[in-house]
């Protein structure tokens, strides 16, 4: 209910041409294209920041709330979308550690942030010491009503800070060079970890989650070999993720690479689809097997007409194209029943089940009807 208000009050204090979006969690993003230069930027956080301060209105209490702000300047600080995330996302860290509400994105917090240093270097260790772990969400294809894969999700056990999810993670470890170790530790695990599951009569893809970097390195098909080779695992039992966004960063690089990711047999699944505004031309270039329709079209879906032509057509899209359509984020009953009637191949959400470990998983496969193909809805 408070992120429901936070978000309309900082629309509140924007111009028309400005953009306000959740980005996950407690976090949301701003755009400002007419600011000018970095003390409008300012101007505009100590905007946003006093909105904050004002008190909300939830249920019977009143919530007394702050905010950091990390800001980015283009082109100042990165012309490509990623870059500048990034970027806001260090100077944001900063604000938090000191205290002061806002801070501009400079060179000199990448290198000298104490506690983004600290916390990099547990990162590393983290890889060495089993404190990084897979939670496991299936997937169900509609048709069957059965298990159809699986996508795994990893999570930083921290000492001190407890379960880290990988938005919280994931950007430091691009910055510190460790996304090669954190990518080659996540298909190990989830590989070993389908290879158990396959002695015990479940046998489905599990899909992982790779960024640009991991498929930067001309190494990763060979390591790829060589992992599927260790969990003695047919190719076709890894799906490796790209969201579109990364993939249309380096069209060119997207397709070289994945087709040689392809030629293995390794499949692909595009993440995130719809908000990249990817061409056509480029879509039929990759040589994927699927894609998932980003969790923002879903949520409300079954509840607003105005949906459902999007996730129509998307669905409509992918079909044209000849590939399996995954929908993520299916969280209610009316959803799912959307899902159906509009044709969507596999769906993944809350609805069926969150992200659990893989012994949890284990359980939900042998107790939920789901595993037996029982049920006819959600």
């Amino acid at each position: 209910e408070l992120l429901q208000q936070v978000g309309p009050r900082l629309h509140a204090q924007l111009r028309e041409s400005d953009t306000v979006a959740r980005l996950g969690g407690d976090e949301f993003a701003v755009v400002l294209p007419t600011a000018g230069d970095e003390a409008g930027a300012v101007n505009a956080a100590g905007r946003l920041l006093a909105a904050l301060q004002e008190p909300f209105a939830i249920e019977s209490q009143r919530l007394q709330i702050g905010g950091s702000i990390g800001i980015a300047i283009s082109p100042e600080h990165g012309t490509d979308p990623a870059t500048l995330m990034r970027r806001a996302d260090i100077a944001m860290y900063v604000a938090k550690q000191n205290r002061v509400g806002h801070a501009v994105y400079s060179p000199e917090q990448d290198r000298h942030s104490p506690g983004r240093m600290a916390l990099a270097g547990e990162l590393r260790e983290a890889i060495r010491a089993g404190q990084l772990v897979l939670h496991y969400q299936p997937q169900i294809d509609v048709r069957t009503r059965s298990l159809a894969g699986v996508e795994a999700l990893v999570r930083w056990d921290h000492p001190r800070h407890g379960l880290m999810p990988p938005d919280e993670f994931m950007s430091l470890a691009e910055e510190s060079g460790l996304i090669g170790q954190l990518g080659e530790w996540t298909i190990r695990e989830a590989l070993a970890e389908a290879h158990v599951w396959r002695a015990k009569g479940t046998q489905v893809p599990v899909a992982v989650n790779l960024s640009m970097r991991n498929l930067q390195d001309p190494e990763l098909p060979n390591l790829v070999a060589r992992l599927l080779e260790e969990a003695r695992a047919a190719p076709q039992e890894l799906k490796v993720e790209i969201t579109e966004t990364e993939l249309m960063a380096d069209p060119e690089l997207a397709v070289a690479v994945t087709r040689r990711m392809r030629a293995m047999g390794v499949m692909l699944s595009i993440d995130d689809f719809g908000i990249g505004y990817s061409s056509l031309a480029h879509i039929r270039e990759l040589p994927v097997n699927e894609v998932k329709i980003d969790r923002s079209f879903i949520a409300g879906l079954g509840d607003s007409a105005e949906v459902n032509p999007i996730v129509q057509s998307t669905i409509d899209l992918g079909h044209n194209l000849g590939l399996v359509v995954v929908a993520e984020g299916a969280e209610t009953q009316a959803a799912w029943d959307t899902l159906v009637e509009l044709e969507c191949d596999v769906i993944q959400g809350y609805l069926l089940s969150r992200p659990v470990p893989a012994r949890q998983l284990a359980r939900w496969v042998a107790a939920s009807p789901w595993a037996a193909g029982t049920p006819a809805t959600a």
